[in-house]
């Protein structure tokens, strides 16, 4: 059966629908969103607050980020793991709409729900520790973070095209949590890291999109980071289609698709 692009709209609106009803019925995840990106904020504020005043903006956004990758790892892994114990993971492989189309409306529910991290942050940030909201640009600066979220939407999309093969896909999720946000440069500038984890760095999706973003407060590029954010994000899901393929051909061969 042949999906054209209303009817592949239309998949992506329900799954995106869908995901966030499940989301919001699930406790830990909604206390885990809430307070994550506020932890973050002022874990960060405090660290560089006292020697970085004027850069508690750039602060206070970087941990945003930090808590928007936190929500798209987390939530496409979890999503995976939770339909396979309700016992949906094989009807929806097996649906007439590609797989591939479903597990995109979930990383795409997930990055629009990691835009609170950004959001609370922030305005954290200015009511309790009174960070002026100087944008220099607010429009490039929101565009720039649509941009970001969108490019941890596709990396999100290449590891839960892997979680679907995995017994326990959130161990994976939490090894990947901080050495991502630190590679990306999202809090800690990437000149500070070792030489050898630059090129990792270069090759992250995230890394350009918080570039972009951190560049709209300090006046740097913005443009090319965000082309080459949505160039890399872009290999990413065009590398996830390829994964998909093959670790949805290995699970029905193999009968795994209902481990837990």
């Amino acid at each position: 059966m042949r999906y054209h692009s209303p009817r592949l709209l239309r998949v992506v609106y329900l799954g995106v629908r869908a995901q966030f009803l499940t989301m919001s019925r699930a406790r830990l995840l909604i206390v885990f969103n809430v307070l994550t990106p506020v932890v973050y904020a002022i874990i960060a504020t405090y660290l560089y607050g006292a020697d970085r005043p004027d850069k508690l903006l750039q602060v206070s956004v970087g941990a945003g980020l930090m808590g928007v990758w936190t929500s798209v790892l987390f939530g496409s892994g979890g999503a995976i793991q939770n339909k396979r114990w309700a016992g949906l993971l094989e009807p929806l492989i097996s649906t007439p709409a590609p797989f591939s189309v479903v597990l995109f409306s979930i990383s795409l529910a997930t990055s629009i729900v990691g835009i609170y991290a950004m959001i609370a942050t922030v305005l954290w940030g200015a009511v309790f520790f009174g960070i002026p909201l100087a944008f220099p640009s607010p429009p490039l600066f929101l565009a720039a973070t649509v941009v970001c979220v969108l490019a941890m939407g596709m990396m999100g999309m290449l590891l839960a095209s892997t979680f679907v093969f995995m017994r326990n896909a959130n161990a994976l999720a939490n090894t990947l949590d901080h050495p991502i946000w630190l590679l990306s440069g999202m809090l800690v500038p990437i000149s500070t890291l070792p030489g050898w984890l630059h090129p990792l760095a270069w090759v992250l999706p995230s890394t350009w999109g918080a570039a972009a973003v951190h560049n709209t407060l300090n006046g740097g590029p913005v443009l090319w980071p965000m082309a080459a954010a949505l160039g890399l994000g872009a290999g990413y899901l065009l590398l996830s289609l390829l994964a998909l393929r093959r670790v949805e051909y290995l699970a029905r061969r193999q009968a795994t698709l209902a481990l837990a």
